[in-house]
């Protein structure tokens, strides 16, 4: 079993034709994802990648005529809040957006609809999700990956590719990791990534990847004290050298009110249970001093 995305996965990729695009889809192609078609408007009739894949004009067609459950997002920041409409539109219950830049206002109307539908978007700006061994939507790589029984979640894409060697290089290997993606509006936070590990029997353990600004993290490790204390996990926070008053690269990394430092979301955290890593290197010896072993 896996979360997110699995051997069930039929995806649609949202900007096949562009160069972003193109290549992900390839790579997603080659780790096995059943990518089934494209979608590129005034593009329809054409197809994409080595293993040839239809383009559409629309997301209602791809989903009609490949029966594509999944949506990957590779539109440009204007068209992006539209194209994860669409996909809303057309059925697709599962969107990862991997667009960057998008204003957050836009987002708030797209997460809005987004829940009123019942569906999951995961992003924007985020790295997608990788299944070990079953599928990869997005851009995380695939060869820094092995199959196992850790899931991550992380608001950071380059800290879940180093966190994820550091594991494999350790023998411990993955079921899921996500990407969230840092903004300050996105549509799949640390307990809904939680909440679904907490409920897959591949899952029996979790690393959290998180950083300075916003509450996320505090509001994770409530949540974990009361639902997942017994779970071993481990963490990192991002940010903790950076000066007073720094502006970090990532939208959602605003400390205010005395959360959203990095010391109040370690605090957090360790109160919860969590053993917090001072480097992303020290991950898997804390995994094992929680009791986690090589596969």
């Amino acid at each position: 079993m896996s979360i997110l995305v699995g051997s069930e996965t039929r995806l649609v990729v949202q900007g096949i034709t562009g160069r972003e695009g193109a290549f992900h889809a390839q790579q997603m192609q080659d780790y096995g994802t059943n990518v089934v078609s494209g979608v590129t408007p005034g593009k329809g009739g054409q197809t994409a990648l080595e293993r040839p894949v239809a383009v559409f004009d629309t997301c209602r067609e791809a989903v009609e005529q490949t029966g594509a459950n999944t949506s990957v997002i590779y539109v440009p920041a204007p068209g992006a809040p539209d194209a994860v409409l669409e996909a809303l539109d057309s059925g697709i219950n599962t969107i990862f957006c991997i667009t960057e830049h998008i204003p957050a206002l836009d987002m708030l109307k797209v997460v809005h609809a987004v829940d009123q539908a019942g569906a999951r978007l995961v992003g924007p700006n985020c790295p997608g999700a990788t299944s070990v061994g079953k599928a990869k939507v997005g851009i995380i790589p695939g060869n820094i990956h092995r199959p196992g029984r850790v899931g991550v979640v992380s608001r950071s894409g380059t800290l879940t590719y180093e966190v994820v060697e550091a594991l494999t290089e350790a023998g411990i290997g993955q079921s899921t990791c996500v990407g969230i993606g840092g903004d300050p509006i996105n549509g799949s936070n640390f307990v809904d990534i939680l909440a679904l590990f907490r409920d897959d029997p591949d899952t029996d353990a979790v690393v959290l990847i998180g950083e300075i600004g916003g509450d996320a993290e505090e509001r994770a490790a409530e949540w974990i004290s009361r639902h997942m204390a017994s779970v071993p996990m481990a963490a990192f926070i991002a940010g903790r050298t950076a000066p007073a008053g720094r502006r970090m690269g990532h939208a959602g990394a605003i400390i205010s009110g005395g959360r959203g430092t990095a010391q109040s979301k370690v605090d957090a955290l360790e109160g919860a249970g969590v053993r917090v890593a001072d480097a992303p290197s020290q991950i898997p010896r804390l995994l094992s001093e929680a009791g986690v072993r090589p596969d």
